[in-house]
């Protein structure tokens, strides 16, 4: 898979889904459109609101990974997508991805988020955020749950203004929200629609007659009003409204509430204002360097809609699709890594380094080997590091490589910037090498285990036929050594041990390395590294294998090497 970085637009798709506490379908493919299966799409970004909010499922997903970020993974990483940002709040959650080949243009990434309910106490409500510079432009994303009910939308206004306020970012010209060229705002806005009983909007659902609501939709009717608005564009509501339903049906609200249709769960975007007043000595100077750089960044919208056919909550998810187009794109990676197009021996395994001038190295730099579909930058398949501030190549050892062959790429992850900063393109494993190199390590791990197998037993019988302290008769001492040989242990006091040919040659499972500050394995990798309750007990120790009497540490050798037994 190639990704042209020069590509514009940046494809930028949203969704925004209000799950209710409801447990994750098996197939959420169809939220991301077309463009993400055939590679169209940049970026994705996922906004869901009451995931897993009751105490006890968020104590569980404390402790785990949450069943929705785990499925969003799953899906997107299958079409070359990782996880670039997440932040979450109680029951809201944000989620963005890219195409890794975008990773080393998407620096400076921070999150940040705003509690607003109960006065700021609880994070049942609020605001979760993601900046980042995508190609050299300060772009955010802000996912918010707002009061419900008809009667708060000067509570509403009041929530996004402060979560305007309270956010901020360090470093960089964008430190407030509002401040990015770009801002996406979307999530369970909540906002409904006045005026008009449950009865004239429904009739106007099944007529088709939405333009007869939008008028009374209280966030158009805000956006004329409301300052902190200013700037917010919407495209036009071409789907029926997303709330409220009965769960598992396409039914609007049955209960004793009946509850009116409402767009509650909106997508906006708001570009940043270039017409600002400037000293009249710099004006000329903005007016020709904007026009030199082609000007300021613009979107522009695909499609909006509505997802009808989920129906684990009360609320349908939203999707949107936009292009940002940008007057000019950063796009000279920190780090260049050079490395052979396949993988076929060892020595292969080695990546030449090249640093952009500036670039400021930390000894806990690393370089990570993934196999194509990975998820985040912690779910390598290997990694070395790049310790030394003036190396110039690092080399993975033959216990680092993989053992699975398929298409890999390599990254540069920064320890300064937290982020991946140089990618290589997909490159081959061969299965000769992983073939040469689970050989290595079934050699090396039976012959650990044969040390072992030894060691202990010279061990155990030494001790058995150790003479107790004190004098003895010869009489006696024979029946206590007798004694002393732990009937437990039958396999360690002169009972048959297993010859070579019934000896496990199945890799031992590797520790890696300390990783505390350095990258750490994905809780996903770690639950697919855990060994099968079956391989706990070892196949050379199975009834069925064959085994030949060994009752010396010399015959044991001799049995296992296949020689003469000494006499």
């Amino acid at each position: 898979m190639k990704c042209t970085l020069c590509f514009i637009p940046f494809r930028v798709h949203i969704v925004t889904w209000n799950v209710g506490s409801g447990i994750p379908p098996d197939d959420i493919t169809s939220l991301f459109g077309p463009g993400v299966e055939n590679g169209s799409t940049d970026m994705v970004v996922v906004g869901l609101q009451e995931v897993n909010s009751m105490i006890n499922k968020r104590l569980k997903d404390a402790l785990f990974i949450d069943q929705w970020s785990e499925l969003c993974m799953d899906t997107l990483s299958r079409f070359g997508y990782v996880l670039v940002a997440s932040q979450r709040m109680q029951g809201v959650f944000l989620l963005v991805f890219s195409k890794f080949c975008h990773l080393p243009f998407l620096r400076g990434v921070q999150t940040q988020s705003t509690r607003t309910g109960l006065g700021g106490y609880w994070g049942n409500k609020g605001g979760v955020s993601a900046r980042m510079m995508v190609f050299g432009h300060p772009v955010c994303f802000l996912n918010c749950h707002l009061p419900a009910h008809m009667r708060n939308l000067e509570q509403r206004m009041e929530d996004f203004e402060s979560i305007l306020q309270q956010q901020q970012f360090e470093g960089g010209t964008a430190v407030g929200v509002l401040d990015h060229d770009v801002v996406f705002w979307f999530g369970d806005l909540n906002f409904r629609i006045e005026g008009y009983d449950i009865h004239v909007v429904k009739s106007a659902i099944e007529n088709d007659k939405l333009p007869l609501l939008w008028e009374k939709d209280q966030l158009n009717m805000a956006k004329k009003s409301e300052s902190v608005l200013e700037g917010f564009i919407e495209g036009p509501l071409n789907f029926p409204p997303t709330y409220k339903f009965d769960v598992g049906t396409h039914t609007y609200d049955t209960s004793a509430k009946k509850r009116k249709p409402a767009w509650t769960d909106r997508i906006l975007w708001r570009l940043r204002r270039t017409g600002s007043p400037v000293p009249s000595h710099n004006s000329a100077l903005q007016r020709g360097l904007t026009s030199w750089l082609g000007g300021a960044t613009r979107v522009s919208q695909h499609y909006y809609r509505s997802h009808m056919g989920f129906t684990i909550s009360d609320h349908k998810p939203v999707s949107a699709l936009f292009s940002l187009h940008f007057p000019f794109k950063v796009n000279l990676p920190l780090v260049t890594l050079e490395v052979e197009k396949e993988w076929t021996k060892f020595s292969d395994a080695t990546v030449k380094l090249s640093m952009a001038h500036g670039f400021q190295r930390s000894s806990w730099d690393w370089v990570g080997l993934y196999k194509v579909g990975f998820k985040h930058h912690k779910d390598y398949a290997a990694y070395v590091r790049a310790k030394s501030e003036h190396s110039t190549q690092v080399t993975f050892s033959e216990e680092d490589l993989p053992r699975d062959p398929g298409e890999y790429i390599l990254g540069y992850y920064s320890n300064n910037t937290n982020s991946i900063v140089g990618v290589t393109e997909p490159f081959q494993v061969h299965a000769a090498l992983t073939q040469d190199f689970n050989f290595y390590i079934t050699l090396k791990s039976s012959v650990y285990d044969l040390y072992i197998y030894i060691y202990i037993y010279i061990l155990f019988n030494f001790i058995s036929r150790s003479p107790s302290p004190g004098n003895h008769s010869s009489k006696r001492h024979h029946q206590k050594r007798q004694r002393s040989r732990s009937p437990a242990i039958p396999a360690l006091s002169g009972t048959p041990l297993p010859s070579l040919q019934s000896l496990s040659l199945c890799p031992r499972p590797r520790d890696g390395p300390a990783r505390s500050s350095s990258p750490r394995p994905s809780a996903n990798a770690k639950k697919e590294r855990l060994v099968s309750p079956d391989t706990l007990t070892s196949p050379s120790l199975s009834p069925r294998s064959p085994v030949s009497p060994v009752s010396t540490p010399e015959a044991l050798i001799a049995a296992i090497l296949g020689e003469p037994r000494p006499h």
